[in-house]
């Protein structure tokens, strides 16, 4: 596999990643797809990360609620604490929520799981004999991060929104009829688009990095620790990067919903 080096330098990593990911965007349309494999890794990225995801996105939404109507009071505005909480947990909030635990639970046991493999010798014998280890064991990791991606990006946007609309309301004396009509006013579809577009894309880069280093460990079962380690700040340092890169597009491309 070319995409497989070791001791190389960032900009060789990552234009091997690169690589890697473009190779199993080519393997995804391929027959026969591993419908199973990608439902048990599906499943198995929801159980270890929609209990975590929800108890993150309540204090989340929380903080963002109140840290703005806390501000909104100051200038005068308390009725658009509403459409600014929740506009900023379902642009930014809830896609990074999602795609960082992903990457943290999820992610680093995939990286862990081929960083085995590849340790043992399994990865070269696959290809030995003639079975493409990207479409066999990537391609389903992939495509499981990122459909729990997208459907845990709309369970994180309702828990923020409830749990910013609760600590607003009851804890600062908000109303709830400002609260709702704010954001029915400035909210709009695109919003929800570039969110669910933002979590399907996280949960891609989440898993083809996570798969890279698992097939790039140093050696050993030390080297496979390293290369988890590694995977999980990589991820995180890529998603903040892209994060800045979209918002900037969203922002340029659609403008703001006026009252």
């Amino acid at each position: 596999m070319a995409v497989r080096s070791a001791g190389a330098g960032a900009f060789v990593q990552v234009g091997r990643m690169a690589t890697l990911a473009w190779e199993v965007l080519r393997a995804m349309p391929r027959r026969p797809f591993q419908v199973r494999e990608c439902i048990q890794q599906a499943w198995f990225f929801a159980s270890v990360t929609i209990l975590p995801t929800a108890l993150v996105a309540i204090p989340f939404g929380a903080v963002i609620a109140m840290q703005l109507g806390s501000l909104t009071q100051q200038i005068g505005a308390q009725s658009f604490t509403g459409a600014a909480s929740a506009l900023a947990i379902l642009q930014q909030a809830s896609p990074l929520i999602t795609a960082l635990l992903v990457a943290g639970a999820g992610g680093s046991a995939v990286c862990a799981d081929i960083g085995a493999r590849t340790i043992r010798e399994e990865i070269d014998a696959m290809e030995v004999l003639g079975v493409s280890p990207i479409h066999r064991l990537i391609v389903p990791r992939v495509v499981g991060a990122m459909l729990v991606a997208l459907l845990l990006n709309g369970m994180v946007s309702v828990v923020g929104v409830m749990g910013g609309y609760f600590f607003n309301v009851i804890l600062q004396g908000g109303t709830p009829g400002a609260y709702l009509a704010s954001f029915n006013a400035l909210a709009q579809l695109p919003d929800l688009w570039i969110s669910e577009f933002k979590a399907l894309l996280y949960g891609f880069v989440a898993g083809v990095v996570a798969a890279y280093r698992g097939l790039n460990p140093a050696g050993g079962p030390k080297g496979v620790g390293d290369a988890v380690n590694q995977a999980v700040v990589i991820t995180f340092l890529l998603l903040f990067l892209i994060n800045l890169v979209l918002t900037g597009i969203y922002l340029q491309l659609v403008p703001p919903k006026g009252l």
